[in-house]
């Protein structure tokens, strides 16, 4: 290359626009979005939690626009993560919150009655005004929270770390593809049943007591690549859940069968254990959930007053100059149209829901959209101080709330629940990335326009992936909840707390424990640990367990090798088996339902 020729490459590197806002870039991050919706609307239903898809998003976008293209930057990778999490993130508010409807419809026509007419339609508004109005919510408090206050948000700092790894990138994503094999073939040859053993493997779940240990210490572990990828990725962090279930099974358990509450003869019962969880564990932890959520927002008190100062600090820095034309802050009238625009389709999805006046929708999009707008507030400053977004106890008050409001009225009340769910989900995970973008030098009113015009997909797609699921079982079966490989425990929470305030068979006695229990651990300086305890106490043990395992080894495994290793091997790897496991089962599922439209 001639001297003339290279310094016109120079001139033309140095003067041309910087790869930001590209074709490429939203073109990969809806590809992955989509494709990371799917995988973890199967890991929150199995799991009960969801798990970030910024890591893998960042992963694949380095080998791609990088080590494919050969053009990509680093904010233009940002922008790649951005859209993929959000579209991601959008679906984990459906998840929450929609299955409780599909398992109380089936509840109650198996019981003979009824059931329960809901329609899709007012969910799909419902979760597209909650994917707007958290994109909104976050753009006033953006500079302060984290221009000026510098909070953490953690998981947009390891996020960073990703993006500037450069061409150790390349190798990560053959970590992320090694593990999305081998969890997808170990998934295959699991729904295939070739390794069932009679009294020994069965549902994917390997039982060990060998007809020795009693079943209500629950001596079974769910065969699930994906919970122990889950600890993997947890470590030390996750040790709590992990608590809560063996506290639950080997303490409370055999304490309920040593002090007679148990009668002998289901005790010593092979199937005994499923009646200490359903009528003990199960509504014990809904009540430890509902106590530590509602000490999460006791305790998040200060944070509440912290974001407001910082929405009226926002306020001020808009009034003078912030929202200017060419700045990096989108201008006020989009807050503004976009507030109406969700206020107007919380009306719509109210009336369509039906049951409702029309005083009724106006009350209920009104109050929605304005605690919304204070649950996002309290989530955003939450995940800002502590990467922990206290999303399940928000469902549980927003539905509660919208009941008392509209009369018992429960496919209008989940209409708010799935938009605030979503809308606190997206408002967390647009403060990680625009963290991200701070620390990359991106410009944020870009990483805002991608997200406002592509989130919305992920509300609809989770709402579709959900039907397929259920629709999907083995047998013409529910494809998630009770009894199932998917027992969607937060859904599931959400679900015994509607069907018991409906049918006055509240058991208020272990709630009221158990609420007691969640409140004193919520009050505790390990944040969220309430809300963990529950959750492991309403899932099975075997899942529990198996996600125990992964923290476990996480732990041993950086004492061995060191914290780079971890993070540069072990994550991604972790991050390929869940994703494989999960699209795996979506796609079984999808199977099943074309088998049996096709009458085979």
């Amino acid at each position: 290359m001639s001297d003339k020729v290279r310094a016109g490459a120079v001139a033309d590197a140095v003067i041309g626009q910087y790869r930001e806002l590209t074709a490429a870039a939203m073109i990969l991050g809806i590809i992955q979005g989509i494709i990371l919706n799917l995988a973890f609307v199967y890991a929150a239903l199995k799991l009960g939690f969801s798990i970030g898809g910024s890591t893998v998003a960042s992963i694949m976008g380095y080998a791609l626009l990088r080590g494919v293209l050969r053009k990509g930057t680093m904010i233009e990778n940002n922008i790649n993560q951005t859209i993929a999490s959000g579209i991601n993130t959008a679906g984990t508010g459906v998840v929450f919150t929609v299955p409780a409807l599909f398992m109380l419809d089936a509840k109650w026509r198996a019981a003979g009655g009824p059931g329960l007419e809901f329609h899709w339609a007012p969910l799909a508004i419902g979760g597209v005004a909650g994917a707007i109005l958290g994109v909104v919510l976050i753009i006033p408090l953006r500079k302060q929270m984290i221009d000026l206050d510098r909070l953490r948000f953690p998981s947009g700092v390891a996020v960073t770390s990703i993006i500037r790894a450069g061409s150790s990138g390349v190798d990560k994503a053959k970590l992320l593809g090694i593990g999305f094999l081998i969890s997808a073939c170990w998934k295959l040859l699991m729904v295939s049943g070739w390794i069932d053993i009679e009294g020994y493997i069965a549902e994917e779940e390997f039982n060990f007591s060998f007809g020795v240990i009693p079943s209500y210490l629950a001596p079974a572990l769910n065969l699930s690549l994906m919970n122990v990828a889950a600890g993997l990725l947890a470590g030390r962090g996750g040790l709590p859940f992990f608590v809560g279930g063996a506290l639950a099974w080997w303490v409370v358990s055999p304490a309920a069968v040593a002090a007679g509450w148990v009668p002998a003869e289901i005790a010593a019962d092979p199937d005994g254990w499923y009646f200490i969880y359903s009528k003990m564990l199960r509504p014990l932890g809904i009540g430890t959930l509902i106590g530590g959520a509602l000490m999460g927002v006791v305790m998040a008190f200060p944070a509440i007053r912290s974001a407001l100062r910082s929405l009226a600090s926002a306020a001020r820095t808009a009034g003078a100059g912030g929202s200017k034309v060419g700045s990096d802050e989108m201008p006020l009238w989009v807050l503004v149209a976009g507030t109406i625009a969700a206020i107007a389709l919380f009306f719509t999805a109210s009336m369509m829901s039906g049951g409702e006046s029309i005083g009724q929708a106006i009350v209920a999009s009104v109050v929605g959209t304005v605690w919304l707008g204070l649950a996002g507030l309290i989530v955003a400053q939450a995940t800002g101080m502590t990467d922990i977004s206290p999303m399940s106890g928000m469902a549980l008050i927003s539905v509660t709330l919208m009941m008392w409001l509209l009369d018992g009225n429960i496919a209008g009340a989940m209409v708010v629940g799935v938009a605030v769910c979503v809308a606190i989900g997206q408002g967390a995970d647009m403060m990680q990335d625009l963290k991200t973008g701070f620390m990359v030098g991106g410009r944020p009113i870009k990483q805002q326009i991608a997200q406002f015009s592509v989130t919305w997909i992920g509300a609809l797609l989770a709402l579709a992936a959900v039907y397929f699921l259920w629709k999907g079982g083995p047998g013409g079966q529910n494809g998630f909840g009770e009894g199932t490989l998917l027992p969607a425990p937060q859904a599931g929470a959400l679900m015994g707390i509607i069907d018991a305030v409906k049918n006055g068979n509240v058991p208020v006695d272990k709630y009221a424990m158990g609420a007691a229990v969640g409140c004193l651990l919520g009050a505790a300086p390990i944040a969220g640990l309430g809300v963990l305890v529950g959750l492991a106490m309403y899932l099975p043990f075997s899942i529990t367990l198996g996600y125990g395992i992964g923290c476990v080894s996480q732990m041993a495994i950086e004492r061995k090798m060191g914290l780079h290793f971890v993070e540069h091997k072990l994550v991604p790897l972790a991050a390929g088996l869940i994703v494989g496991e999960a699209l795996t089962g979506v796609g079984h599922a999808t199977f099943k339902i074309i088998q049996a439209q096709m009458g085979g």
